[in-house]
């Protein structure tokens, strides 16, 4: 095998064999492609693609590139992905919902991403979880609690996390072929025997138009199905949050909020998080209506409260993260709210530009280096929609100091367009099976 006649194949728009691609992915995962290499591959791959064959067949060299996970449990073992918006903490509220009606989710998570937040931060700011385990470790935790929201280890797709950092550095994230692979040879590496994709579409997410996301959700479903996992998409909007939280403990405490029973804490949240949960129950066998009404109850009734919780603790966070998470979760020093400049309705928000707000404040990285202050953010988010008078409150920031809470508010009041009612879409845009 060769690097360079592969590198060649995918430049003349001709298909790799799924021995050339096997053979690639390994070299990326033990350094026998050069960074060069990968970058040639990535640039050729995104201006000719690969074709649906070449892209399951990268999908699973990357896959096989490291360890992957085989499970013997009594329940379904199945996940759900998101493809990054504002606001989108539905990983927090679903991996225990889905525990709780007899599935194991071992949810491998990603930090923060530009303008949009990160699981494992999220996480993280719970005092005392460490969210990045071994794999022994989060055998135990999923065998126990039914579920783990955790990182991936070392081992799990290093030809994808090789592959990944040359794409970053060479103009190359964007194409779907490789994000297709990237974000499934890390998922299908855990094992799954069912997966569900949020594909946001909108101003907070990556994908900006709906084109744009249907494409990228009909990849990552035929991709994953031809590699033999069964999965299905929901393309869902982020022309507005998700929930009425941006920011990493912020978010965690609407979560706590929707786990203690309280759907109005965050309707769209729920109501996304109940779709999400019976579509991924459906490919695993239930009857979908049937499988919402029972992620709905599990969500009421406090049973995915006490996966959470257990989950939270077996990960070194409080034991009583049920009963006290109002005395856990860390309080920004300087808290105010942001009044309307004028009367209207609220006709646009600019999800993007409030990420890169919070980001702005400390809640997420500019640098890989840097490090989060797990207080920052937003909440109480006005809706899309209303009606508001001059000076009523767009949002509450929570900051660390004056400058950046009078910065975060020049932001969020550039970021808000007041104007006519606007036309509202519908929480779940389009449904992608096959």
């Amino acid at each position: 095998m060769d690097a360079r006649a592969i590198i060649a194949k995918v430049r003349d728009k001709r298909i790799p064999s799924t021995a050339e691609l096997q053979w690639f992915a390994k070299g990326l995962a033990d350094g026998t492609v050069s960074d060069a290499q990968a970058g040639a591959f990535a640039m050729a791959a995104l201006l000719n693609g690969l074709g649906e064959e070449a892209r399951v067949g990268l999908t699973l060299a990357m896959r096989d590139s490291g360890d992957v996970l085989k499970w013997d449990t009594p329940g379904p073992v199945i996940d759900k992905h998101s493809t990054g918006g504002v606001g989108d903490c539905v990983s927090l509220l679903l991996a225990p919902a889905l525990a709780a009606c007899g599935a194991y989710v071992p949810m491998i998570s990603g930090r923060g991403l530009g303008h949009t937040g990160g699981t494992l931060d999220k996480m993280e700011s719970i005092p005392g979880v460490v969210a990045q385990i071994d794999e022994k470790l989060l055998r135990k935790i999923v065998r126990d609690v039914g579920c783990a929201v955790v990182g991936a280890t070392g081992r799990i797709a290093p030809a994808d996390r090789r592959l990944y950092a040359v794409r970053d550095v060479t103009a190359t994230v964007e194409s779907i072929d490789l994000i297709t692979a990237s974000i499934l040879s890390k998922k299908l590496a855990a094992g799954l025997e069912g997966l569900v994709l949020d594909v946001k579409c909108g101003s907070g997410a990556f994908m900006k138009t709906e084109a744009d996301a249907l494409a990228l959700a009909q990849s990552l479903v035929k991709t994953a199905n031809g590699a033999g996992c069964p999965t299905a998409a929901l393309i869902t909007d982020m022309d507005e949050p998700l929930a009425p939280a941006l920011g990493n403990a912020v978010e965690v405490a609407v979560c706590m909020e929707v786990l203690s029973g309280n759907r109005l804490a965050a309707p769209r949240l729920h109501d996304l998080t109940v779709a999400l949960g019976g579509r991924v129950l459906a490919l695993a066998g239930h009857v979908e209506g049937e499988a919402e009404e029972m992620i709905a109850a599990a969500l009421s009734d406090g049973r995915a409260m006490d996966h959470f919780a257990r989950m939270v603790a077996a990960l070194g966070g409080p034991p009583d993260m049920a009963q006290d998470w109002h005395t856990h979760l860390p309080k920004a020093s300087v808290v105010g709210e942001v009044g309307a400049r004028e009367a209207g309705y609220i006709a646009a928000i600019d999800g993007e530009a409030l990420g890169l707000a919070v980001v702005a404040m400390g809640g997420g990285r500019r640098i890989e280096t840097d490090k989060i202050d797990p207080a920052v953010g937003l909440t109480d988010f006005v809706r899309l929609g209303a009606k508001v008078a001059k000076g009523d409150p767009l949002c509450v920031i929570h900051a660390r100091d004056e400058d950046s809470a009078e910065a975060a508010a020049k932001a969020v009041l550039a970021a808000v367009r007041l104007g006519d009612a606007p036309t509202i879409k519908p929480l779940i845009r389009q449904r992608v099976d096959k």
